[in-house]
């Protein structure tokens, strides 16, 4: 086998890459680090220190793993949205009086000055309009794309024109300079960032509007990546594929992006367009006269593109490793997908997508010591980076043909001639050996109900289910709840972890959580609420939790990844057939109802979210995984009921965010995603309430798909969006019951009464006060006491004014 590159007698500009990396740290310094600065400002130096060190550690790591361009701009406060927002000078009006952020000198003498330019001057109001402060409300925050990262979404004002401040860009490439790391300057698209801002309260027009004005600050961004000598800066440009993009605009965005090359490359600048998550041939099409230097296209989650509209000299940078699952690379099919692409167009190798959706490394999980098998089928970020280079080596090796038919990257790095050759062959492929078989599944619980169209559903229609429902719990209009979890002191946390390691027992435990729970329903049964939950001081995280009870999972201990700003999960592994040991919260819910004579919800998390929100086998269709889980669920549904609960609540926070970005993939997993909630709900009596919970995403596209899950009671985050959604809903056929969240948990502010009865009224006037249910916008895990004592009484109060009016 030959490449287009070596036939011609020269390498592409460079061989091996990765569109970005993950940002916490092995250990979570970074969110410590940030949290501790919340705490006290005084503690900045250490913040900035964390950043330099992390920052410093990759570039090291990186260019010594053999990555011959380095993604330098991917590290982040927060967010990357919100990064781009703060260097085009669009963070909303609301945050300009925080004052400057002015770097502190620290107590170690020693210590590098250099680390106090990371900690940009508009930090403070960066981290305002992310969380809020007193009397200021954060940004919208969404899910990105189709993945389980949520990002904040800009205001644009049209009062506030854009002005680039590439200062926080630049801190970091002067740190790659110093390590002489071979650096590419990253940022988000324009042309993305605009199509993923709303515009600000009040003002007209559409924020892709604004891409002449927004490339013109991109120029001087570009102007100054050029100054620090830097090669090469990658825009990336996900909306491009997406559906993100309005028709009618695509002679204006390749204009756009015409202009923003033209000037990259007077200043001597490379221009990579980076796509990712769906297949690249809209970003081929339209940047194909643009003279963009490279495109990166997503191998993995997409088809293959009509490279032919492209010049033959445009690198073509192929992420055929896999950047959001943690299964090693199939090597003999990206090194046939190279080769492929290499008859046409010099080719780097990546990853799919950034390596910040995958956890660091394998070295940082100790967990998987004692799991040598499943150990061996895994690659994280660290080992995804290897697989990069040695397949970049393997492309451009005398024994590429040989590599590619035996599958063993090894060989790549160390087949120097046939003999070797001849020698990994005899010992065997190490690429995806061991996956599970799905041919023999496990005799558990995941197989006693085949899978029927439209789910395993046997309840009465919702007007039947209704009545039955209002005769057995006798709730008032506007009834009040929450969405599950309360706040988890330190004390219960410890409690949790001191089981966890051994150093106390089950009885002092079990003791321990019943204490908190019976805490938990005397707050709420004095704050007023109709509807109570256990609070689950039992669970670390609302997938984990599960999944450490169902065989076919495996749950890590260190294997982080960032969800949101410095919010963390450890997403188990789905690796087998699911099965279901014995019940897993029937107690929990047992001890609470036998504290109080009101429901509580038994809360439980449902499938689709089961699967979103883990790393799940990728050796049958995910509907197969889903009914698997569904059955589980549909087990612990009915050990609820027997045990005597009225309402149950199954989760499905992720149904939109596994929602194809392709609109023509979208009917199927509508079909199989609806067959797995109402298989796992669908053998629930008619008296018993079912509710689901939804949050961040943009619910509005996908009314139907969640009409047709049937749930008693939808509750979904809408206090930080504007309540846009409720007045969607009131416009649709939508016509079930719904809790449209009137406060926003994720941000420290405390609602006045004011505030959220205007809320309820204003779902109350639009959908019919027999609709709606007074709820938050999600789970209360993260808040303190003090704050949620307030809150929940303000949305009592506010609940009982409306009520009082109707």
């Amino acid at each position: 086998m030959t490449t287009r590159s070596t036939r011609a007698g020269q390498r592409p500009p460079f061989t091996a890459t990765v569109p970005g990396f993950p940002r916490i740290g092995a250990h979570r310094e970074l969110k410590k680090a940030i949290e501790a600065y919340w705490r006290d400002p005084a503690l900045a130096p250490d913040l900035a220190d964390t950043a330099a060190t992390l920052i410093d550690r990759r570039l090291t790591r990186a260019t010594a793993t053999g990555l011959d361009s380095v993604p330098v701009g991917t590290f982040s406060h927060y967010d990357q949205m919100l990064d781009v927002a703060a260097m085009v000078g669009a963070l909303p009006a609301r945050v300009d009086d925080i004052a400057d952020h002015e770097p502190g000198s620290g107590s170690d003498p020693e210590r590098d000055p250099s680390a106090d330019d990371l900690l940009p001057t508009w930090l403070d109001r960066y981290f305002a309009a992310a969380r809020g402060a007193e009397g200021i409300a954060p940004l919208e925050m969404t899910k990105w794309f189709d993945t389980n990262y949520h990002h904040l979404v800009p205001e644009l004002d049209p009062a506030r024109p854009f002005a680039a401040d590439p200062s926080f860009l630049v801190a970091q490439l002067r740190r790659a300079r110093r390590h002489h790391a071979p650096a590419r300057a990253v940022l988000i698209g324009p042309v993305t960032f605009l199509a993923l801002s709303k515009m600000a309260d009040g003002t007209v027009g559409a924020p892709l509007d604004r891409l002449p004005e927004l490339v013109d600050a991109y120029r001087d961004i570009v102007d100054a990546v050029a100054d620090e000598g830097v090669e090469w800066i990658q825009f990336d440009e996900p909306a491009l594929n997406t559906g993100h993009l309005p028709t009618g605009r695509d002679g204006e965005v390749s204009e756009q992006w015409r202009r923003l090359v033209v000037h990259a490359h007077v200043r001597g600048v490379r221009v990579l367009a980076q796509t990712y998550f769906t297949d690249a041939q809209r970003t081929v099409d339209l940047l194909s006269g643009t003279g963009v230097d490279a495109v990166g296209v997503d191998y993995v989650a997409g088809a293959a593109p009509d490279l032919s509209a492209l010049p033959t000299s445009t690198l073509v940078v192929a992420g055929v490793v896999d950047g959001r699952n943690v299964w090693r690379t199939d090597c003999a099919r990206a090194l046939g997908t190279l080769a492929e692409v290499a008859q046409s167009h010099p080719v780097a190798v990546s990853t799919s997508c950034s390596l910040l959706h995958v956890p660091h490394s394998l070295a940082a999980e100790p967990s998987l010591a004692d799991e040598p098998e499943l150990r061996a089928r895994l690659a994280f970020g660290e080992e995804k980076i290897i697989e990069v280079v040695s397949l970049a080596r393997a492309l451009h090796h005398p024994n590429c043909e040989r590599i590619r038919r035996n599958g063993i990257l090894a060989d790549a790095e160390t087949a120097a001639n046939e003999e070797q050759a001849e020698q990994a062959e005899q010992t065997g492929r190490a690429g995806r050996a061991g996956q599970p078989d799905s041919d023999a599944p496990a005799a558990g619980v995941e197989h006693r109900v085949p899978r029927r169209k439209g789910g395993v559903h046997d309840r009465a229609p919702f007007p039947e289910r209704r009545e039955a429902q209002r005769r057995r719990l006798d709730l008032p209009p506007l009834p009040t709840s929450t969405i599950g979890s309360f706040p988890q002191t330190p004390q219960v946390r410890a409690a949790r972890a001191a089981f966890a390691r051994g150093e106390s027992s089950a009885p002092a435990y079990e003791a321990a959580m019943v204490r908190e729970i019976l805490h938990v329903i005397d707050e709420q049964e004095k704050l007023g609420l109709d509807v109570l939950v256990h609070g689950e001081p039992e669970r670390n995280d609302m997938v984990q939790y599960f999944a450490e009870q169902l065989d076919g999972f495996h749950c890590t201990s260190n294997a982080w990844v960032q969800s949101y700003g410095t919010r963390c999960v450890r997403p188990p592994i789905l690796h087998g057939d699911v099965s279901r040991p014995e019940p897993m919260t029937v107690r929990w819910f047992r001890a609470a109802q036998d504290m109080t004579e009101r429901p509580v919800k038994g809360m439980l998390t449902g499938p689709v979210t089961m699967l979103a929100w883990s790393f799940v086998r990728d050796d049958q269709p995910l509907a197969d995984t889903a009914h698997q889980v569904a059955l589980a669920i549909r087990a612990e549904c009915e050990d609820l009921e027997a045990a005597g609960a009225r309402v149950i609540q199954v989760d499905e926070a992720a149904i939109r965010e596994l929602l194809p970005l392709r609109p023509e993939d979208r009917a199927a997993y509508a079909e199989w995603s609806v067959e797995a909630f109402r298989t796992a709900t669908g053998g629930l009596a008619d008296h018993v309430q079912l509710h689901t919970h939804m949050c961040y995403s943009d619910f509005e596209s996908i009314l139907d798909l969640i009409r047709d899950m049937d749930a008693d009671v939808t509750t979904i985050e809408a206090a930080r969006a504007g309540f846009e959604l409720v007045d969607a809903i009131a416009a649709s056929d939508f016509d079930l019951p719904v809790g449209p969240g009137v406060w926003d948990i994720h941000s420290p502010r405390v609602p006045g009464v004011d505030e959220v009865t205007a809320r309820i009224d204003h779902a109350s006037r639009a959908l019919g006060p027999d609709r709606v249910w007074v709820v938050p916008d999600c789970g209360l895990k993260t808040r303190g006491w003090p704050e949620t004592r307030a809150s929940l009484d303000a949305l009592v109060k506010a609940a009982r004014k409306v009520r009082a009016s109707l």
